[in-house]
């Protein structure tokens, strides 16, 4: 991302320095050449959208090929070059087909222009780019199980035609919500399609024991893949494992009836290297979670969609669209797993952790809930909710969850989780202290139960005894931010650190207009948000 053969990159939350990484290589282990092939692949986007603007020949493969060139730009996704040239190859053929005067990048966008510009544009189109990448994710997920929304590969035109052109900041800003309000669409577009297949999302108790034989690791987010890999691997002999995001497919019942769906190994995705190190098991990427593999596990590496990796074993696509995973599982038959049951553990040395408090469910007890709020047993709500990472500043998480008032309820999704869901917070009144809402993308049902409980206690969202803690690692919390920030919700603490790309003056317009805040410690967030 950036000039001369030089990176330049600040879209996720380690970058160098919280600055940037400009050196040989991203502190994810994105390559040079990776960087630039993907700013080449955005400008390249940037002429799609130009192409299609009103033009009749854009159809629903226009829609997937820009949901894919947007989602393969999203941190950890794609480190393959080879990857990322032939996909630049497919984008430039649509837009030739669309508008034949932009053949031969006539009409792309060089984005040396965006990270060479003045301080406050270059943040506010970052914000803007980086929260459509992370709907594009969501936008990927839903079409894969045949649910879209036009609402938002719409708005992937519109705002990639904006980060190409000169607007001033207001026009900006109000794009920046506008995505925030095409997001929401995303997700309600993903929970309809994942319902829709897998049924309502229930509470399931995963302990954390890997069982003697053969079996796979699946982590992620995509359910369709799970779904397809867990049908070839029945009668097989093989366990399926989830890890990271895929945690929260143990709650769906379609996806539970398959017995040698077995439960959860590991924690968050910065932790695979130590967790998947020596591995009796192969491993498959589904989406954004990809970190250069370990030699000792690098030859049980298998990735599919947009997510590659040089040498990684790829999960061939079948013409119809569904995908072969013979290999992965003829590998864990060659492999053979262990001898004997592994019993694991969480973080902080639990045995066990929940999922499955989506909507439905919470809702399905809320009578109970707004007694026990009326009563006084709850004092308060709490969203800890995002991303997990490497820094050692998230260990705010896990305090912050332990010293929270026993008369507090947290909610949470996302990766994050992991820093404290293996903690027993007890219940209160039969409710659990901890709800597990599920992946990012379920966001969607947790603003859907604040805006359930502001109607049961007529009042505004802003008004109910709940606050909102939020980590951010990558786009796909950028775009939730925003939609929180479109629906108006004021308040929001967010760390581990801000991000670099959000300037000082546009974090001053967000602090004013939002009353957003950087976290400071567990102790002081604690007392001002039970104040």
């Amino acid at each position: 991302m950036g000039a001369d053969n030089k990176m330049f990159c600040f879209q996720c939350e380690q970058t160098a320095g919280c600055t940037a990484c400009t050196g040989l290589a991203g502190v994810c282990g994105k390559s040079v050449e990776v960087a630039l092939l993907q700013d080449e692949l955005t400008g390249a986007l940037i002429a799609l959208a130009r192409a299609a603007e009103n033009n009749p020949l854009k159809d629903a493969g226009t829609d997937d090929l820009m949901l894919e060139g947007m989602f393969t730009c999203v941190t950890n996704v794609s480190f393959d070059g080879d990857a990322i040239k032939a996909l630049i190859g497919r984008v430039r053929d649509e837009v030739s087909r669309l508008d034949p005067q932009c053949a031969d990048g006539a009409c792309e966008y060089d984005m040396h222009e965006l990270w060479s510009s003045a301080e406050d544009m270059r943040s506010l189109k970052s914000l803007l780019l980086f929260g459509m990448r992370g709907m594009a994710a969501y936008g990927y997920h839903a079409a894969s199980l045949g649910e879209r929304d036009d609402q938002v590969t719409d708005f992937l035109y519109e705002g990639l035609r904006a980060v190409g052109s000169d607007l001033g900041a207001d026009e900006l800003l109000a794009l920046v919500l506008k995505c925030g309000e095409a997001n929401l669409a995303a997700m309600a577009a993903l929970e309809r399609a994942n319902v829709g297949a897998y049924g309502k999302p229930e509470p399931a108790t995963c302990n954390l024991t890997v069982e003697a034989g053969p079996f796979i690791v699946v982590t992620g987010h995509d359910l369709h893949d799970l779904e397809q890999l867990l049908e070839q691997a029945e009668g097989r002999g093989v366990n399926v494992y989830t890890h990271g995001e895929m945690l929260p497919a143990n709650a769906y019942p379609e996806l539970r009836r398959y017995p040698h769906l077995k439960g959860n190994y590991g924690t968050a995705w910065h932790n695979q290297r130590r967790e998947f190190k020596d591995l009796p098991a192969p491993i498959l990427w589904t989406t954004n979670c990809l970190m250069r593999p370990d030699a000792s596990y690098a030859d049980r590496v298998f990735v599919t969609g947009p997510v590659t990796f040089p040498g990684a074993h790829n999960v061939p696509v079948n013409e119809d669209g569904t995908k072969d995973f013979s290999a992965l599982i003829d590998k864990a038959l060659e492999l053979g797993g262990w001898s004997e049951d592994k019993q694991f553990t969480g973080i902080n040395g639990g045995t066990s952790v929940t999922t499955g408090f989506g909507y439905d469910t919470v809702m399905g007890v809320a009578p109970a809930v707004i007694d026990a709020v009326k009563s006084g047993d709850i004092n308060h709500f709490v969203l800890l909710a995002g991303c997990d990472g490497q820094r050692s500043e998230r260990s705010y998480y896990t305090e912050f969850t332990k010293q929270a008032p026993v008369d507090t309820v947290i909610l949470t999704l996302a990766c994050g989780k992991y820093r404290f869901n293996d903690l027993d917070l007890g219940e209160i009144d039969g409710i659990p202290r901890l709800l597990d809402v599920g992946q990012c993308n379920d966001a969607y049902g947790a603003i859907r139960i604040a805006l359930a409980l502001a109607k049961a206690f007529e009042c505004e969202v802003n008004d109910l005894p709940l606050s909102m803690v939020l980590s951010w690692y990558e786009q796909k919390a950028v775009c939730i931010l925003l939609t929180l920030l479109y629906l108006g919700i004021q308040g929001i603490y967010l760390g581990p650190t801000l991000p670099a790309f959000i300037s000082p003056g546009v974090f001053q317009v967000l602090q004013e207009r939002f009353g957003i805040r950087p976290i400071s410690t567990p102790e002081a967030d604690l007392a001002e948000i039970m104040a």
